[in-house]
């Protein structure tokens, strides 16, 4: 598979579980503090089966420099937030959420421009 297309994949694939990994708990307040922690280190021992691939994947491949890696990270994490706090934790989108989606969005267009 493309490192353009498996990079992508595998870090949206991480953010879900890194997701749930640090807010899923939040649904579970009568846990015991050990047991959430327990839990998401659990959660994201998987995830780092799936970001640590999809990191190397896509930078020894030539594909996506460190920095371009980082800020594809950034844009996928918040947009998989997006969806959790509205589907999982019953959270209202609010305007200052899609003012940062802009300025990520500004992020990627630069990070991603030829460098001459």
């Amino acid at each position: 598979m493309s490192p353009w297309i498996a990079t992508p994949l595998l870090l949206l694939g991480s953010n879900v579980l890194m997701t749930f990994a640090w807010y899923g708990h939040l649904k579970a307040p009568h846990w015991p503090l050990w047991l959430a922690i327990v839990v998401s280190w659990g959660i994201a021992l998987l995830e780092y089966c799936l970001a640590v691939p999809a990191n190397r994947i896509g930078f020894t491949a030539g594909a996506f420099t460190g920095q371009q890696l980082k800020v594809m990270q950034e844009v996928i994490a918040l947009s998989v937030f997006a969806g959790f706090s509205v589907l999982f934790l019953g959270e209202p989108l609010r305007w200052n959420f899609a003012a940062a989606a802009v300025c990520l969005a500004a992020a990627v267009g630069f990070i991603f421009l030829p460098v001459k």
